[in-house]
């Protein structure tokens, strides 16, 4: 599904926390996310700097768009508790997503209204 925002960055991490099939936080790209947050603390100079990646920026809120799944749980909840002691509010896509579905196969209008009614990871 494609769709279009305005003034929008998006970072992708490329896997889920899945303990079970031996996926952990070290396998995604965290860190890269943090440098781009600008996460005192939290990246190292080599994160932040690291050829062709963006420079950080201001971000006031990251929305987590990971799958209505445990491994999506797992992962959404790991983030907020790494990025909301930064400041940022951490949302997460609503429920208007099936359980267990991919978010590759969701039409526009589900996204739209999943965005729109997105909540605060806890």
């Amino acid at each position: 599904a494609s769709f279009v925002f305005t003034r929008q960055l998006y970072h992708v991490l490329h896997g889920g926390i899945s303990p079970a099939d031996g996926g952990g936080p070290e396998d995604l790209r965290i860190r890269e996310l943090l440098g781009r947050l600008g996460a005192a603390g939290g990246a190292t100079e080599e994160a932040s700097e690291q050829p062709g990646e963006p420079a950080p920026v201001p971000v006031s809120e990251v929305i987590v768009a990971t799958n209505p799944n445990l491994e999506g749980e797992a992962t959404a909840m790991y983030l907020a508790r790494l990025i909301e002691p930064l400041g940022v509010r951490v949302t997460r896509l609503a429920r208007g997503l099936p359980a267990g579905a991919d978010l590759e196969y969701a039409d526009n209008v589900t996204l739209e209204r999943a965005l729109a009614h997105r909540q605060r990871v806890e």
